[in-house]
């Protein structure tokens, strides 16, 4: 009688052997360097990366552990070795994120009147307050709903973002961090790939100093609004939809802007 474990189907097998390779890659670490961070062999590192050894669940919570990732990429690392997913994802309007969404929601309104955007984790606009609204509808006119696509896709961004190379190459950054941190994000590797096209397209100027701090400056009926900005996210949560939203927090850059958005707001 054998006492070895019985082998997973192959397409199983294949399956969290291709994703673990996958995301072990985007972090550029080693087999050895993964091995010796998750505290198991490399020999068996190995055998699990070609399917020639079954992990069990909590293995495969050790690995995802070493390799950093994100609550959503730990549930498809177990979906691929054939386990149930552990954190929920339950929907933004479901009713069980209904008192999270009543804090959101009152804090996007305590902002006002300076603008406040919701995304998800793939910067997709899930809510906004009034100005922050006003910002982005010239943006949205076509129903986009990206913000990364409003800033490489939009035919009005040029006109209307009076600093858009900044701003592009500032995010560019920003989205190369987190498709790393992801680890094996193709919508994140997309986004990325626009916002490359897009400086190329729109390059920084030359010899140009770099701004310690990089505003927004959106060009306005009124003369130009200035914006910085910060951004909080949910880090206390174990649902997957909570964990990657961003709550994007603009404020006045300059005194001109605040009083332009005060006014408004009257």
């Amino acid at each position: 009688m054998s006492l070895r474990e019985p082998a997973l189907p192959a397409a199983e097998g294949d399956a969290f052997a291709t994703l673990l390779r996958r995301f072990r890659a985007a972090r550029r670490m080693s087999q050895l360097d993964l091995a010796l961070t998750c505290e198991i062999s490399a020999r068996h590192l190995s055998f699990l990366e070609t399917g020639r050894a079954r992990p069990s669940r909590e293995m495969v919570l050790q690995i995802a552990d070493g390799l950093v990732l994100p609550l959503g990429s730990q549930n498809a690392l177990l979906l691929a070795a054939g386990f149930a997913a552990v954190f929920p994802a339950s929907p933004l309007e479901s009713e069980a994120l209904g008192p999270f969404r009543a804090v959101l929601q009152e804090m996007m309104d305590r902002h006002a009147p300076w603008p406040a955007i919701l995304a998800d984790r793939h910067w997709r606009v899930r809510g906004a307050n009034a100005s922050a609204a006003k910002l982005l509808a010239p943006l949205q006119a076509h129903g986009e709903n990206s913000l990364i696509r409003m800033l490489t896709d939009s035919p009005v961004a040029e006109a209307m973002i009076a600093n858009l190379p900044e701003v592009i190459h500032e995010m560019r950054g920003r989205i190369a961090l987190e498709a790393l941190e992801a680890g094996n994000d193709p919508v994140l590797r997309e986004l990325l790939e626009a916002l490359e096209a897009a400086g190329q397209r729109r390059p920084l100027p030359g010899g140009a100093p770099r701004r310690p701090l990089v505003p927004l400056v959106v060009n306005a009926p009124g003369g130009q609004l200035s914006f910085l900005s910060t951004i909080a996210h949910f880090g206390t949560s174990e649902d997957v939809t909570v964990r990657d939203l961003r709550l994007e927090l603009l404020f006045p850059a300059d005194d001109a802007t605040r009083t332009a958005l005060r006014e408004l707001a009257a």
